[in-house]
């Protein structure tokens, strides 16, 4: 997403908790002749949040793509999952949105875009996980669905500010150490999909770069499916 962004022409800002990946992309970006910059800091920290933001003139797209959790049955859930899940991958996005209000506004055409997931409209076929442990856990989809709805909310909320609000839903594009070390389960999890593979991660950056730009200017509330036909059976 941040080189697809930076290659159509943004300035991309890149934020997580650990500054040595940060630093490393940050690099390749601007190594490429793209302008890219770091902002390190917890999202889910008040204080940092607020100082950071708070430092943008003006801000043209907010991507929410972070989410903390483990895999997991049914089982192993707990209250403390569900709260973690809620607090980075709902609770989070719409701080991170709120607190950038005015910065968006002052871009006169603001894009906010919620990574959510399929699993946050539909269940997960446990079939497909068998005894593999990377069961999708009850709270990432609940988690996602709160994520597609406030998603909703925004739009209509912030319509009249001239920011459009959208999500995105992709199907399974798996890490590629997962990718690379369970072939039974990504064979199961490919033979599931209308078209019969996985997703590759070049395949979210069409949408992005779509749902950022003017080419959408008339798109807001949409939650945009990348599954490869997954939730249209």
């Amino acid at each position: 997403m941040a080189q697809a962004l930076a290659r159509a022409g943004a300035h991309v800002i890149l934020n997580a908790r650990r500054t040595a990946p940060l630093d490393a992309l940050c690099g390749k970006l601007t190594e490429a002749g793209f302008r890219a910059s770091t902002a390190p800091f917890d999202i889910m920290d008040e204080h940092a949040r607020r100082e950071t933001i708070a430092a943008l003139p003006k801000l043209d797209i907010l991507i929410n793509n972070a989410y903390s959790g483990r895999p997991g049955p049914l089982e192993s859930a707990t209250r403390g999952d569900f709260t973690n899940a809620f607090e980075s991958g709902a609770t989070a996005a719409f701080d991170m949105t709120r607190a950038a209000l005015p910065a968006l506004r002052a871009s006169g055409h603001g894009s906010v875009i919620n990574i959510a997931s399929m699993y946050g409209h539909i269940s997960p076929d446990p079939a497909l996980y068998g005894d593999s442990g990377l069961n999708s856990p009850p709270w990432y989809g609940a988690a996602k669905g709160a994520l597609i709805q406030l998603t909703r909310y925004l739009a209509v909320h912030l319509a009249s500010d001239n920011i459009r609000v959208n999500a995105i839903s992709p199907g399974p594009f798996p890490r590629t150490e997962i990718s690379a070390s369970k072939s039974d389960f990504i064979a199961r999890l490919s033979a599931k999909v209308p078209m019969k593979r996985i997703g590759e991660a070049r395949e979210i950056a069409g949408p992005v770069v779509f749902l950022a730009s003017d080419a959408s200017s008339y798109v807001t509330g949409v939650n945009m499916p990348v599954d490869g036909g997954w939730t249209a059976w």
